[in-house]
């Protein structure tokens, strides 16, 4: 299982561009990342956003359906998440961090994998 997280703020959503590996460089995804053994997805995506990003986040209701992945290996499901604190994302993994609003979430390119999700996100971008 892959989680991933749409972290939203005043009606925008953090998108990050992958800088490797190489054959998915350069293309865009919600942070996230595997459930390890023992974990629980939302304790996971906690995790994985402290990693990748170096915040705090509070894990809200599931974005959209199940996706499968690459090879039908793995399945993605996507939460809907928000920032405690104050915190401030950095791209600690990533080459880059970019703030989308609806009219916005077409203009970078999406892993495969994160596609279908972003359909989901536009009522709740219009509603925060």
């Amino acid at each position: 299982m892959v989680v991933g997280a749409a972290i939203i703020v005043a009606g925008r959503v953090l998108a990050c561009e992958r800088a490797a590996p190489a054959e998915v460089a350069g293309r865009w995804e919600f942070p996230g990342g595997k459930v390890e053994p023992g974990e629980t997805e939302t304790d996971a995506l906690a995790r994985e956003c402290a990693e990748e990003l170096g915040v705090r986040v509070a894990v809200g209701a599931r974005v959209g359906r199940d996706v499968r992945m690459a090879h039908g290996r793995s399945v993605l499901r996507v939460y809907a998440a928000r920032l405690l604190h104050g915190d401030q994302p950095t791209a600690l993994e990533h080459a880059d961090l970019r703030w989308l609003s609806a009219a916005e979430l077409d203009s970078v390119d999406w892993l495969p994998a994160d596609v279908p999700i972003v359909p989901a996100l536009r009522p709740l971008l219009a509603g925060s």
